[in-house]
């Protein structure tokens, strides 16, 4: 008899995985990802190859015990229980920390791993600094890590923005993961998270400088985001008015900008996962959930809902405020209470212009921004002081957490803002590396 077809996807499949993703209370973790870049003495980023390149300082990780994944001979990346290390575009170094039931475990994690890399960093000219824009390099000067899907997407974005470059190669952020009891609760987190993303990009606005001097921005690498992809990127109804079917007709009908199969990655020159899901391909192949999977991959929302929630507002920042970035979204998402008084304050801040004017706003002013006719530094204030209500009912012992951030915007201040007073609009490359390196401040 001649095999079975294979089992086809269908848009039922992927609902129902999300209905099925859902965990109960009791179960919720945190994850938080962390990007960073690696510069000399002149400001100018650590290439992929070379002795001191970030291929070998992930061979340093590997002979201590962290296991390397390679894409032919290229290696790319390497893992460690659940913890990960990866490479951006740009050869921007990120750790992707294990989940945990607490930012102080989170925290621990990074700080470990920083001081691991400082180590590995000392024979040669870098050190990692906490930015989210490479601040002296030209965008050109930069070289692409070896990728497969990063190959395709530098043609991809040339195409289709004029700042795809700048965020692929020059960006780095800080993003944290959440979990949801159901649907209800997801859509009320995404909410919350969607509203409130051009307030939180003021907070952690951390990338004033370009070629060196001031860009006028408090948030380049925010900017970069606005001219990348709109198909992909930024704000899509699905997020603001979240609902299971809702985001996964979003995902259906997003241009796919890659495939791979048996290792062999190509470009999908725009076609939709739905078309391929009814039609299947050239050669009667028909997507795995492997393929949902990498597909999801390529969506970048300020707000991302794979297994969880991924909130991807904030620049690359210092460890505290790493640490008050993830307690903030604790404690807005963990105590029921706190996320319904969050959803009371953002109500009538989104009834102030577009999602995208509001993130504009945020990018070039940070808290200084108005919005409403209030400064985004008093909209933060608010959203911090639910998250810290929340907190010390649902997890008194993380309240902590949120005091950098607490005293920061109490002053109406970002990171940026401190850089510029401090260093200057054309600071010292070795001045800006010491500020912001991840265990300052």
């Amino acid at each position: 008899m001649p095999p079975a077809p294979p089992v086809r996807l269908t848009c039922e499949d992927l609902l129902d995985a999300y209905h099925g993703y859902g965990r109960p209370r009791e179960r919720w973790l945190l994850g938080a990802e962390m990007e960073r870049h690696l510069l000399d003495a002149q400001g100018m980023p650590a290439p992929y190859e070379g002795a001191h390149g970030v291929r070998s300082l992930i061979e340093d990780f590997v002979r201590e015990g962290w296991r390397p994944e390679r894409e032919g001979t290229a290696l790319i990346a390497a893992t460690r229980g659940k913890a990960s290390i990866t490479l951006e575009p740009g050869a921007q170094f990120e750790l992707s920390g294990a989940p945990a039931r607490d930012v102080a475990t989170i925290v621990a994690e990074a700080e470990a791993f920083a001081r691991d890399l400082d180590r590995h960093l000392q024979a040669g000219p870098y050190a990692q600094c906490a930015l989210g824009y490479t601040p002296y390099a030209p965008i050109e000067a930069i070289g692409w890590v070896p990728k497969g899907r990063y190959a395709i997407m530098r043609a991809h974005m040339q195409r289709v923005g004029s700042l795809g470059h700048h965020m692929m190669k020059g960006t780095s952020a800080t993003q944290a993961s959440y979990d949801f009891s159901d649907e209800h609760d997801c859509a009320r987190k995404v909410r919350v998270a969607s509203a409130a993303a051009p307030i939180v990009t003021a907070m952690f606005a951390s990338s004033p400088y370009r070629r060196g001097r001031a860009t006028g921005f408090k948030s380049f690498r925010g900017l970069t985001w606005t001219d990348t992809d709109a198909s992909r990127t930024g704000f899509p109804p699905a997020a603001l008015a979240y609902s299971h079917a809702a985001w996964v007709d979003y995902l259906l009908d997003v241009p796919m900008m890659f495939t791979k199969v048996d290792g062999r990655w190509a470009a999908a020159d725009g076609r939709t996962f739905r078309d391929w899901m009814t039609r299947g391909d050239a050669d009667g192949r028909f997507p795995t959930w492997g393929d949902w999977d990498l597909h999801l991959t390529s969506v970048f929302p300020e707000v991302r809902v794979k297994r969880q929630i991924e909130v991807r507002m904030a620049d690359c920042v210092a460890m505290p405020l790493v640490a008050a970035f993830c307690a903030l979204f604790e404690g807005l998402f963990y105590c029921n209470l706190a996320t319904h008084d969050a959803l009371a304050l953002l109500d009538p801040f989104t009834r102030f212009g577009t999602p995208q004017e509001r993130f504009a706003v945020a990018c070039r002013h940070g808290p200084a921004g108005m919005v409403g006719g209030r400064t985004l530094a008093w909209w933060g204030q608010q959203l911090v002081e639910a998250a810290r209500a929340g907190l010390g009912r649902c997890a008194p012992d993380e309240v902590r957490w949120l005091d950098p951030l607490i005293a920061l915007i109490g002053r109406g201040l970002c990171p940026a803002d401190l850089m510029l007073a401090e260093l200057g609009t054309e600071p010292d490359p070795e001045a800006l590396r010491a500020w912001t390196h991840p265990l300052a401040g």
